[in-house]
């Protein structure tokens, strides 16, 4: 069950707002029980929601792919925070310099280690 249950993350991460439950196991061409013990495996270990849904009075849930929190670190370089995080500046973030100055501090601490 664990390849299944990372095929339907796969899947239900391709539809942003969500695939409703009772699409979901047919796509995985899957009968409905099984996509409930799967879909109960991957809420009980966080990685979807599963939100109520009435269609036509018929009651059936949206499955949506949780985010994974970001690592706090991977918004560091030389200590400092991306300056992006807070930024109200208009700008290109190609040339943008404070951008710039944070990614150079990333490599400059890339090539320390």
């Amino acid at each position: 069950m664990p390849e299944l249950a990372e095929e339907a993350l796969k899947v239900i991460q391709s539809y942003p707002e969500g695939v409703l439950q009772s699409e979901l196991w047919k796509l995985l061409d899957i009968d409905s029980r099984k996509c409930s013990r799967v879909v109960k495996k991957l809420v009980d270990d966080e990685r979807v929601e599963r939100i109520e849904y009435r269609k036509d009075g018929i009651k059936t849930y949206v499955i949506k792919a949780k985010r994974p929190a970001v690592d706090p670190s991977l918004l560091l370089a030389g200590g400092e925070l991306l300056p992006c995080i807070c930024c109200e500046e208009e700008c290109e973030v190609q040339v943008c310099p404070y951008l710039l100055d944070w990614i150079y501090q990333l490599a400059i601490e890339e090539f320390e280690e």
